[in-house]
């Protein structure tokens, strides 16, 4: 038993001393001057300034205080914007036994770009723990305690946006700055901001805020609004106020105005959303962001990456040594394949109207115009836009934000060149079928009960394709497509990218032939045959179509970026057989040259013109009156600058529908 208890007691005994040693080993590592060092490294990424401080030896604390070196080591890294610090030891040196030198590497990450450099630091014994021996050498090994770290931002130009003849369609220009002066201003100051702020449509308390900045002095400059430089009867108006200053300020412009903004778009101060939604691309607080268009849709080219330099400062302001640079890198320029001429030709021509204007080439798909009425003016978002612009803008009935060639529509008879092709390609349909029917309304039997199709025009003769073209038709486009039929017709649209994404530069909606992707009863088939129904067709995917009717069956894919040399890309190879496209080809001439064809006074002396007309009616029910879509959609034949044009016009009833937008078409050819 004794010998059992002697046992017990030394193992215990062996078991205290294995943890003594290891409680010394581990003490020993917490408290070695590598591990002080790292925690202090460990302290900046947690931005624990103080803890920093308790790590400093008694000589160090004396030179600094708690305050001041807080503050510096807070300047300085959250200055850079430093994001991660660590370190690789490279030699330890004990000196004495209270002394330990440590030589490392540091590397840390910075909006300016990664910083890398080696230092040595010394650790103090002080009783039992080491302490660091601290300068502001340990920040930067160049810095000395008079020095200063400074962060320079070069900002980087915004790239230019222009049309095919290099006019600028967004770039760089000035505008006039509307501002008071403190010291110049009359003893009725508070009169004259409201006057100020009526003509300027900004608040009194805006004005009054910025007055009172801590920065303003009776003699600053204190910018209020940005107006447009040609603006000379509103800045007469404030001239006239005692304080107001005017001066001329770059800013980014948009020449054409109204004409491009659905197209160009705008740009804005970047939102703490969207700035939180674009982590590490250069944003920061005061950055601008394309919202809408194409500043929206090339932002990320066209906005270009800021320059930043990290330098140290002498106590005498001079530039000592740079830590780090990051040089600006300008946006990139892009050159459209827009022809601003035209852009603004038929913007004029509709700008007091609802609806658009595609204009393409329809051999290369070059995009030479895209026009939606009425518009906005983008200028007004870079001047600043006050509530009562906004409201205007946004409560406005005919909706001048509403970007219509976005958009998808109902095509009504424009549609019947595509009915004609897929039954022509199928052969489901020939150039000799003709339909036997009389009157203006036709139903396939009485299954169909009350509903009819209606046709506005009876004329004699055959009733084929060709003569269907020339008449608008709507009972022919029905038959032909029951014809058909629901697979084929729907195996046909599908084939030319309906429910499809066309990959088009700016984000447009998807063509559609029903809202749940298949056409159920044969009234729905009869109806998508001249283009009613649930038929509903993007404006650049229609040119895309018309483009097959001059391409032998190919469709062209539109694009709006210029490319010097570029080859043509098809959106579809044989989208309709060459047969069918070259015969409704004919078919769409003779809807302009025939005297009863419904585009007749497009007919123009020197251009062969192939166009279709169209009206769509949007009701619910037959016997209801809807709106009125018109629809003009046209191409040059026999040509050496053909050009292809889709246009519409929302409730142009009473001023001739269709032929409306032909005489605006007119003058374009």
């Amino acid at each position: 038993m004794k010998k059992k208890i002697i046992i017990l007691i030394v193992f215990i005994a062996i078991i205290i001393a294995i943890i003594t040693v290891s409680f010394i080993i581990i003490n020993h590592k917490n408290v070695s001057p590598e591990s002080i060092l790292n925690k202090y490294i460990s302290y900046i990424n947690d931005k624990n300034y103080n803890g920093m401080y308790q790590l400093l030896d008694n000589t160090s604390k004396e030179s600094i205080s708690s305050e001041d070196f807080i503050t510096r080591n807070k300047n300085i890294y959250e200055g850079i914007d430093l994001k991660n610090i660590s370190i690789e030891i490279q030699s330890t040196e004990k000196v004495s036994n209270s002394k330990t030198n440590i030589s490392y590497n540091t590397k840390m990450d910075t909006e300016a770009g990664d910083i890398n450099f080696s230092n040595t630091v010394s650790l103090i014994k002080e009783g039992k723990e080491y302490k660091i021996s601290w300068s502001s050498n340990l920040i930067f090994p160049n810095l000395n305690s008079d020095d200063k770290v400074r962060v320079q931002a070069t900002s980087a130009k915004r790239g230019t946006i222009t049309d095919r003849n290099n006019q600028l369609l967004a770039g760089e220009g000035e505008v006039s700055s509307v501002g008071l002066v403190p010291g110049k201003m009359s003893s009725n100051k508070e009169s004259d901001i409201e006057k100020i702020a009526g003509l300027l449509d900004v608040t009194t308390d805006s004005i009054n805020n910025a007055l009172n900045a801590s920065y303003v002095k009776e003699d600053t400059f204190v910018p209020i609004k940005k107006v447009a430089k040609d603006n000379q009867a509103l800045k007469g108006q404030l001239l006239q106020i005692p304080g107001i200053m005017i001066t001329t300020v770059n800013a980014r412009v948009y020449p054409n105005a109204s004409a491009t903004s659905h197209l160009i778009g705008y740009i804005q101060n970047i939102t703490a959303e969207e700035l939180e939604k674009n982590p590490d691309k250069g944003y920061n607080a005061n950055s601008v962001i394309g919202k809408a268009g194409l500043e929206k849709q090339y932002e990320d080219r066209l906005k270009g990456t800021d320059g930043i330099e990290v330098y140290i400062e002498d106590s005498n302001g001079n530039k000592k040594s740079t830590i780090v640079k990051k040089d600006a890198q300008d946006g990139e320029n892009i050159k459209l394949t827009i022809d601003a001429n035209i852009q603004n030709t038929l913007y004029n021509q509709l700008k007091n109207d609802k609806g658009l204007f595609v204009v393409m080439q329809p051999k290369t798909g070059e995009i030479l115009a895209l026009v939606s009425t009425p518009s906005y003016n983008a200028n007004d978002f870079i001047l600043g836009m006050g509530t009562n612009e906004w409201n205007s803008l946004t409560q406005d009935e005919n909706k001048p934000m509403y970007n219509r060639f976005l958009q998808t529509w109902c095509p009504g008879s424009t549609f019947k060149p595509i009915t004609g092709a897929i039954g022509l390609t199928s052969g489901k349909l020939s150039v000799n079928d003709e339909f036997s029917y009389s009157g203006l309304s036709w139903q396939k039997d009485s299954s169909w009960g009350d509903y009819y199709v209606t046709t506005l025009t009876s004329y004699s003769g055959p009733k084929n394709i060709q003569s269907a073209l020339i008449h608008s038709d709507n009972i022919f486009f029905a038959q032909a497509a029951l014809k058909i039929g629901k697979d084929t017709f729907e195996e046909g649209l599908g084939k030319i990218k309906f429910n499809e994404n066309i990959g088009f530069d700016l984000p447009i909606y998807n063509s559609q032939f029903a809202n749940d992707n298949s056409i159920d009863t044969d009234v729905g088939l009869a109806d998508s045959g001249y283009g009613q129904g649930q038929i509903l067709v993007n404006p650049i995917h229609m040119a895309s179509i018309y483009s097959a009717f001059a391409n032998d069956g190919n469709m062209v894919k539109p694009y709006l970026e210029y490319k010097e040399g570029k080859q043509v890309e098809y959106l579809v190879k044989d989208a309709f057989s060459k047969d069918a496209a070259n015969t409704i080809k004919d078919d769409l001439i003779q809807v302009v040259e025939n005297p009863e064809g419904t585009a007749h006074d497009a007919k123009m002396s020197g251009v062969t013109l192939a166009g279709k007309t169209g009206t769509a009616e949007l009701k619910q029910t037959q016997d209801e009156s809807g709106e009125i879509i018109s629809w003009f959609d046209c191409f040059t034949e026999n040509t050496d600058n053909p050009l292809l044009v889709i246009s519409m016009v929302e409730n142009a009833r009473d001023d001739g529908g269709s032929h409306y937008l032909i005489q605006k078409i007119r003058s374009l050819f």
